[in-house]
């Protein structure tokens, strides 16, 4: 071999796994002795037989021999090359792949890699001025082929996305993922622990933190994770009614708190089990399956329900339970909650609810004094609908009804004694035997007609002593009295109460026309409102008394019949307008305040309590003005009538009396002056005759003064 068949700026092949840019420094020696050093081992190196078995890259991978090749910059001169140095850094697996992919058909041969690791270059294309510097072994399109084979190998992430990860490791503190980066992330176990069952090769989401931290350590979190993807994945579970896991965080009022994919939802304690819990704490902690049943999109609330992934199976289960239901039926079951209507009982997988009223042929006021939570207690069936799959259950149905145990001593009449169960306004029922119950009617409690309740004469849990008025055994019912323990007042009313008979009462109720008050205890009797004064007008009983105060009243009626008395008060004193018509005469004038007025006139206070009506027209002044409320004037009276107990009273009238005698007089003047004048006249004309000539001149002057006179008469007159 020659020196001129040396290349020494040829470029060895890259080796695929390993990308670096090899340099080597050379030392001042002859370049003849490191080719034929090169040279020798190669030929000495059994390279043919592991080429021509298996793929060169792995045996020549492990030859030394190559190594002095791939390393030997012959492109300096030969001279300044140390051969340690190139055969302790190269491998041989370069040399030999390019060898093979270049000459695929023809078998490797030592002398064709012999020719391969020779350089070809003369010492007249040496470069001189690269000796000691930086060389890069590969072209721009080697090292971009080789760049894109190891980017494959590598996932491209971006950080704060959120990616798939798989589980490659688990330790008690740490979860290892692998996401396809050039090194795994770690997340805290605390972040899992929703999920009990993680396992190694599961794929869980994980978002990016950052690729490298200051460690160089790639930075994942798989809750914040599943907080970006939380609400999705719930609303996607809502929609499609899947079945979640969700650990149970705490306790809350009504309920509890679960962690579903990172947001905190509501579980119901009425939506954990289809039994209801008492004790929430054991839940606590615990990871369970559930299913979204409510979400509220303005305010990001979930509601979750563990009860709604059994109740399906449940709903076959009462069908099937219902389906082999009887009427009359004897089931044992368990007491599953108590209310104050009735109790639910388990049947096994089905609930029956036993109304109170089907708990005890007695009242009971609430089911907790028959039976217990939890307990076992047997039920028989009364009815049950197949569709709305609701059972009605009994317990006092396995016992006999009491009514048919009810002696047959026990007849109308009898007297029995019993405890006050139940008060309404129309009644009070009495327990006289456990579940034998009768009725009092509040009519049946007083002999009186006044209307009361039954409050105003019993309570709850009193004895009472009544008198059986009705017994229905077939219909089970009974009614009762306690006024029959008391003799009837009505039996011998007109001895007691006679006509005219002054008594003492007591005011109990008003009314419009009249007052109705108690004589004694169921005698009561009416005061007319005509029948309470002699000389007041009254509107309302309410002017004249009040309830419950007491009042002297006369018999004046009594109708034993119908239970009625007619009572009077002012019958108590006698008729005063017996006395008023010859007081208050016609014509007569007296003293009277004014103690109210209408459009029609006003009405007066005479003396002696009684009262006056002045019209309008009689009730205007001298002075032409209307008088007022509480002015004291003087009346004239102009109309009387015993009868209808009415006086009718004029003020105007009085001073219109006084103007018309006046008149009257002055009339009466006039009339006897002109008489007196026409006597005068007449005696002067009878003696005319007898006058003188000297007398007529006095006679004319007198007869021009009586004409003045007389004229002056009729001028006032016509006034």
């Amino acid at each position: 071999m020659t020196n001129d068949e040396l290349n020494v700026n040829e470029e060895l092949p890259k080796v695929e796994n390993t990308p670096e840019e090899t340099t080597t420094e050379v030392d001042e020696t002859p370049i003849v002795n490191e080719v034929e050093a090169v040279a020798e081992p190669v030929a000495e190196t059994p390279v043919a037989e592991p080429v021509a078995e298996t793929p060169v890259a792995e045996p020549v991978a492990e030859a030394p021999v190559a190594e002095p090749v791939a390393e030997a910059p012959v492109a300096e001169p030969v001279a300044e090359v140390p051969v340690a140095e190139p055969v302790a850094e190269a491998p041989v697996a370069a040399p030999v792949a390019e060898v093979s992919e270049t000459d695929d058909d023809d078998e490797p041969t030592v002398e064709k890699l012999k020719a391969k690791l020779t350089p070809q270059v003369s010492l007249e294309n040496f470069d001189w001025d690269a000796i000691g510097k930086k060389h890069e072994n590969y072209t721009s399109e080697e090292r971009a082929k080789l760049e894109s084979v190891y980017d494959k190998t590598l996932s491209s992430i971006v950080e704060h996305e959120v990616i798939d990860g798989t589980v490659v490791a688990i330790s008690p503190r740490e979860v290892v993922v692998n996401i396809g980066f050039k090194s795994d992330g770690v997340i805290p176990q605390s972040e899992l622990r929703y999920n009990p069952n993680l396992k190694i090769g599961d794929t869980i989401e994980v978002y990016v933190e950052s690729q490298e931290d200051v460690g160089g350590q790639l930075l994942l979190s798989h809750k914040k994770a599943r907080i970006l993807r939380s609400w999705e994945r719930v609303n996607t579970a809502f929609e499609n009614e899947e079945i979640i896991n969700g650990y149970v965080k705490c306790r809350t009022k009504g309920g509890l708190i679960v962690d579903v994919f990172g947001i905190e939802a509501f579980l119901p304690g009425s939506q954990i089990d289809v039994k209801p819990i008492r004790d929430y704490d054991i839940y606590v902690d615990k990871v369970m399956e559930f299913k979204v049943v409510k979400i509220n999109q303005e305010y990001k609330n979930v509601v979750v329900s563990h009860k709604a992934l059994i109740e399906d199976e449940l709903e076959q289960q009462k069908a099937d339970i219902i389906s082999k239901l009887e009427k009359g039926q004897i089931l044992e079951g368990t007491v599953k909650n108590i209310t104050s209507y009735g109790v639910f009982v388990d049947l096994g997988g089905v609930d029956g609810l036993v109304h109170i009223t089907d708990l005890s042929w007695g009242r009971i006021n609430h089911p907790e004094e028959i039976v217990e939570l939890d307990a076992k207690i047997k039920v028989v069936i009364l009815d049950f609908d197949e569709n709305k799959k609701r059972i009605a259950l009994g317990l006092k149905q396995l016992t006999p009804h009491p009514w048919d145990s009810l002696s047959e001593n026990v007849k109308v009449g009898d007297k029995v004694t019993g405890r006050v169960v139940v008060i309404a306004d129309y009644g009070a029922f009495i327990e006289i035997a456990p579940g034998v119950e009768g009725l009092i009617h509040v009519s049946e409690m007083s002999w009186s007609q006044h209307l009361r309740t039954a409050q105003d004469f019993l309570k709850v849990n009193d004895e009472v002593e009544a008198v059986i008025l009705t017994l229905d055994r077939e219909e089970r019912k009974m009614s009762l009295g306690i006024k029959q323990l008391i003799p009837d007042p009505w039996t011998n009313i007109k001895e007691k109460y006679p006509l005219n008979s002054k008594h003492e009462a007591t005011v109990r109720n008003f009314t419009n026309f009249g007052i109705f008050v108690e004589l004694e205890e169921g005698v009561d009797g009416l005061i007319h409102i005509s029948d309470l004064s002699w000389s007041k007008k009254i509107k309302h009983p309410a002017e004249f008394t009040k309830i419950g105060e007491k009042i002297e009243v006369m018999v004046l009626d009594v109708d034993v019949e119908n239970r009625r008395l007619s009572l009077g008060h002012k019958q108590l004193e006698e008729n005063p307008w017996d006395v008023f018509e010859s007081v208050f005469e016609v014509g007569s004038v007296h003293k009277g305040t004014v103690t109210s007025a209408s459009d029609k006139g006003m009405v007066v206070a005479l003396p002696y309590g009684v009262e006056g009506f002045a019209p309008l027209r009689h009730v205007v002044k001298e002075d032409n003005t209307q008088m007022k409320v509480d002015e004291s004037l003087d009346f004239k009276v102009i109309e009387f009538s015993k009868e209808n107990k009415k006086i009718i009273l004029s003020h105007t009238r009085i001073f219109q009396d006084a103007t018309s005698a006046d008149r009257v007089k002055e009339s009466a003047a006039k009339e006897s002056a002109e008489s007196s004048t026409k006597r005068a006249v007449k005696k002067l004309k009878d003696n005319l005759e007898k006058t003188t000539l000297g007398d007529l001149e006095a006679l004319a002057n007198l007869k021009s003064d009586m004409e003045a006179s007389e004229k002056k008469a009729k001028d006032e007159k016509g006034e």
